[in-house]
């Protein structure tokens, strides 16, 4: 087993940022050949690291700062209005856990997503292998939420990584025809749920990036916590969110 003093880390060269139009980025990667234990990897994502795949990794540019790591305290969290509203309407779902699969409904499901919504992105166009590389691939901790409506119709996938003291959310999928159902918001709702009632601390929600309209959404759970400069903020409300 490998601790967090002695892992191996590799950076790569600069590519261009999947964030910012006309930046460059580089990354930094843990060793993929080193066993991560879950307290390794749990101390890793209190350092701002993400899980794709088989892959552990954070923003390691030299020049930017713009990556920033955002996460919930579950314990301060309070849904607002809206939010009770989009709890609500989809208290028809049932949601089901299960271990992280291909199956030819989830990549259906997965491949219309991407397709609607990241047709401008760099996962577009969906594959197979993608699919089993990004979702699957990687961690015995990782499962696949399930969310049905009544006639059984899988409508929301959220892909989640169980830690030490909290969740960190991978990625999730869902059916676009189903606007009214606000599937994205309720799916990270349903997660700050589910640490509530398992005793978790924080939910990790990956990287937020000021500039970029579709990471928006990661700050609209208040009060949330941005690593800035090594140490965990919290920012009670819009008007303390750095600029």
């Amino acid at each position: 087993m490998t601790d967090l003093h002695t892992l191996h880390f590799y950076a790569t060269p600069e590519h261009p940022c999947s964030y910012l139009e006309g930046k460059t980025a580089k990354t930094l990667f843990v060793d993929p050949h080193a066993t991560i234990t879950n307290d390794t990897y749990s101390e890793l994502s209190d350092l701002g690291f993400r899980r794709s795949g088989k892959h552990i990794y954070r923003p390691h540019c030299e020049h930017c700062r713009a990556c920033i790591s955002v996460r919930v305290p579950v314990v301060l969290f309070k849904p607002s209005k809206s939010q009770r509203r989009v709890l609500n309407k989809n208290k028809d779902l049932t949601v089901t856990q299960c271990k992280p699969c291909f199956t030819d409904e989830y990549y259906s499901l997965y491949s219309r997503y991407i397709n609607a919504r990241h047709a401008d992105g760099d996962m577009y166009p969906p594959t197979m292998d993608q699919f089993n590389s990004f979702l699957i691939e990687g961690n015995d901790k990782s499962f696949f939420y399930e969310f049905r409506d009544t006639d059984g119709k899988l409508l929301a996938v959220s892909v989640i990584d169980l830690l030490k003291g909290g969740l960190s959310a991978i990625y999730t999928f869902y059916d676009p025809s189903e606007n009214k159902r606000s599937l994205g918001k309720l799916c990270i709702l349903w997660q700050l749920e589910f640490c509530k009632r398992h005793g978790l601390n924080y939910l990790y929600l990956g990287y937020w990036v000021k500039s970029c309209r579709k990471m928006n959404y990661k700050i609209d759970y208040h009060p949330f916590e941005l690593l800035i400069d090594g140490d965990w903020v919290l920012i009670e409300a819009d008007n303390d969110t750095p600029s």
